[in-house]
């Protein structure tokens, strides 16, 4: 069997600290850029690509834009697991004041640096059609 437990623990993990960024609850931008590889690319929702800077100008600017931030998350589900890391995807739903702000599926690729943690290598985020 499989395990792909660590990794959804990781997104479950991430996701909790860009809930208290976006709230205005946490301060601390460099613990949850960590998280990310130095090689980090992103497709947003629009489609606009993103690096690693643009990842934290983009967290710089929404942080605490979005308080009382509640994101869930469903559908883990593994892709590929290999020596080196792990795809997976999930589909996140995010709201405030139990209003929807947006529902969305994402594709993670993970990779392991040479010290073997693992860190976001790449994101794919695509919004759900109402």
């Amino acid at each position: 069997m499989t395990d792909y437990s660590p990794y959804f623990d990781l997104v479950e993990e991430t996701l909790a600290e860009i809930e208290n960024w976006f709230s205005g609850l946490s301060s601390v931008l460099p613990t949850l850029l960590a998280r990310f590889s130095d090689e980090f690319s992103m497709i947003t929702p629009s489609a606009k690509v993103l690096d690693l800077n643009g990842m934290e100008e983009l967290f710089e600017q929404l942080r605490g834009t979005r308080p009382g931030l509640v994101i869930t998350l469903s559908e883990l589900k593994g892709i590929a697991l290999y020596n080196e890391g792990a795809v997976i995807s999930y589909r996140e739903l995010q709201e405030v004041d139990n209003t929807l702000l947006n529902d969305r599926r994402a594709t993670v690729v993970f990779e392991k640096d040479a010290s073997g943690k693992v860190l976001w290598r790449h994101l794919h985020e695509t919004f759900i059609a109402d």
